[in-house]
């Protein structure tokens, strides 16, 4: 009885040192708010046909996880766009905000789950992704910059909004009025 007792005390220490880092930043509510100020959202959630999601790979380079877009139009014009990507570990939520011409108006992070490399919540990183649009083929290290200890964050997030892009751009785009 005595042996079972001593292996105890280790037992709760390595329970208590699990991973607890979850952090809830926004709601979707709130990234609309903070993205398009003022505006209000219709739902267009889509649902991607399998012939849509191999043109999206192989236009962005990424792999389709989720045939499921979680997509709303801004009154104020635009596309507001909810998405994860995998970090180290778990998954990032983040929205994507896309001007009425399908460029990036802002990302937001809204939960982060990983030990290590929330720095990607930082605005000046996020800022990187302003103004590039479909045309641009993002990539770390080449015209979005890395931050060391987010490596994988960094490379994640930028390929999500990339493939998002090549979304809007063969997806969303048709049901935008002027196009």
């Amino acid at each position: 009885m005595k042996s079972r007792l001593m292996f105890l005390p280790l037992a709760g220490i390595v329970l208590a040192g699990g991973p607890a880092y979850a952090t809830v930043y926004l709601s979707v509510e709130q990234a609309q708010a903070v993205l398009f100020p003022g505006a209000t959202f219709q739902p267009d959630n889509r649902v991607l046909t399998e012939e849509q999601a191999k043109a999206i790979a192989r236009a962005s380079g990424v792999d389709v996880r989720s045939k499921q877009i979680k997509a709303w139009r801004a009154s104020t014009g635009g596309w507001f766009i909810v998405d994860e990507v995998v970090g180290k570990h778990e998954y990032i939520p983040f929205a994507l905000a896309l001007d009425e011409k399908g460029a990036v108006k802002g990302i937001e992070i809204l939960e982060y789950r990983e030990a290590y490399g929330d720095q990607i919540r930082n605005p000046e990183w996020q800022k990187q992704f302003v103004g590039k649009n479909s045309g641009t083929k993002l990539q770390l290290e080449k015209n979005i910059r890395n931050v060391s200890g987010a490596t994988l964050s960094c490379k994640h997030v930028t390929d999500g909004v990339e493939r998002l892009l090549v979304t809007y751009d063969l997806v969303l785009k048709e049901a935008t009025p002027g196009h």
